[in-house]
């Protein structure tokens, strides 16, 4: 039975301590909508996400104003598009950018997630097409978040694909320079990628899911670093025990929006993704947790183990709240987008370097780092090669979302605004790579790939 303090409890953290639910992401399948004429695809793409998803950002806003639970995101995911694309004679990806754009706009969701292509192994029909449009598509759209999947613990990594993205990532940056680069901010590349992902920019309906689904993601380091703060002193089994309990009390959360956003829509329920996504907002870091843990700025040496801490803690007391977990599922530690990592960045004390060695032991990677805007192509992809080493071997997600920053150099900064948030310009290892990324191929899934 809930109790008078349970009440109380919750009401101080979403008033307090930005508890909220971070977005409620319909998945929606396209596959139903190929044809050979692009005219016809884009038409039924059009029609079935208005007609699926037409009352998804009402009914969020009816949840949260009964249940008084902040739900900031309304988002939908879609099919890769470069599997719909591969039925087209007329290969031209962007059309079907611009009706997803239309489509967002028509059913007022903040992001829509699925301009993505699966070429871990090799590039099938689309594929590449789709690759190669991702800078005008991001450039000519603002809800359209774009995914690519580069390796696999099961295939290895797919080096031919890294080198392109490498020139996607800088050619998206060209094209969006004039508005501090966003397009980069709408892209990710992925090792590892999971089909049930609510967050963006990496959110894709994949092959394996239902016709439509509803997957939920929740956040809130700023109650996890209060509750931190409260219990004092205490040693790091404690700690731990600390982030298991509030972890369960904001999945929980999670699990009835979920639910009820389900049976409102009569949508299959999907997935809670318990991820700590922080935002700008002072108070909602994940780099304040590790803080409160005990170091004295987030990049410190003993970060690492921290963050592995946390990361265990959060997982560990978000499975007992839901039927269904999924996703990503731990702590994000995306920099512009957390008011800790944006200062340590600035001071100087958070490195590339350190950023790299935290993502093998946290959710996904190198995230929404901005980088000095001269980087070489081969860097990029050097770079995007090195974390989907990390998620290869380590069976885990990994991604980058880099932001080559046209036109500024280190200490520079950008400014997105919103949960993208801002900040510097950090320094990057000058040595050139360009061999390495020029001779292709692939690079053989590791020995962790032979479980049959």
């Amino acid at each position: 039975m809930i109790n008078t303090k349970d009440i109380m409890e919750t009401i101080t953290m979403i008033q307090d301590e930005h508890l909220d639910v971070r977005t409620i992401t319909m998945g929606i399948s396209l596959l139903d909508c190929c044809d050979s004429d692009i005219d016809k695809v884009c038409e039924r793409v059009y029609e079935k996400i208005t007609r699926y998803a037409r009352n998804l950002v009402k009914t969020g806003e009816d949840i949260e104003k009964e249940y008084g639970i902040p739900i900031i995101n309304k988002r939908i995911s879609v099919t890769p598009i470069a599997m719909i694309v591969a039925s087209c004679n007329e290969k031209n990806p962007v059309r079907i950018a611009i009706t997803l754009e239309k489509a967002a706009l028509a059913c007022g969701v903040n992001f829509i997630g699925g301009y993505s292509a699966l070429v871990q192994k090799g590039f099938s029909p689309g594929d590449r097409e789709l690759i190669e449009s991702i800078p005008e598509a991001m450039s000519v759209t603002d809800h359209v978040c774009s995914s690519v999947n580069i390796g696999s613990t099961k295939a290895g990594i797919n080096m031919d694909a890294v080198k392109l993205m490498g020139h996607t990532v800088r050619r998206t940056a060209e094209l969006t320079a004039d508005r501090d680069c966003i397009g980069c901010a709408k892209l990710v590349v992925f090792c590892n990628a999971p089909e049930d992902n609510p967050f963006m920019a990496g959110a894709f309906h994949g092959a394996g899911e239902p016709d439509c689904v509803i997957n939920v993601g929740v956040s809130g380091p700023g109650v996890v670093r209060a509750a931190l703060a409260k219990a004092g002193d205490c040693d790091l089994t404690s700690v731990a025990d600390i982030i298991k309990k509030t972890a369960f009390k904001i999945t929980r959360m999670g699990q009835l929006v979920a639910l009820e956003t389900s049976k409102r829509l009569n949508v299959p329920f999907g997935i809670v993704d318990l991820s700590l996504a922080p935002t700008p907002a002072i108070g909602d870091s994940v780099a304040h947790i590790l803080e409160e843990i005990g170091l004295e700025c987030c990049g410190a040496h003993g970060t690492t183990a921290a963050l592995a801490l946390l990361n265990d803690a959060v997982k560990k007391g978000g499975v007992m709240a839901s039927s269904h977990v999924g996703g990503l599922s731990g702590a994000f530690i995306p920099v512009t987008e957390d008011a800790g990592m944006i200062n340590a960045a600035r001071t100087g004390c958070l490195r590339i370097e350190k950023l790299e060695a935290m993502t093998a032991v946290c959710s996904v990677g190198l995230d929404m780092i901005n980088v000095p805007g001269n980087t070489p192509a081969e860097v990029i992809s050097a770079i995007i090669a090195d974390e989907a080493a990390i998620g290869m071997v380590n069976s885990k997600t990994t991604a980058v979302r880099l932001i080559p920053a046209i036109g500024k150099n280190v200490g520079d900064e950008l400014s997105f605004g919103g949960l993208l948030g801002g900040g510097p310009v950090m320094q990057l290892n000058t040595w050139s790579p360009a061999r390495f990324i020029s001779r292709g191929g692939r690079i053989p899934a590791p020995m962790q790939s032979l479980k049959n």
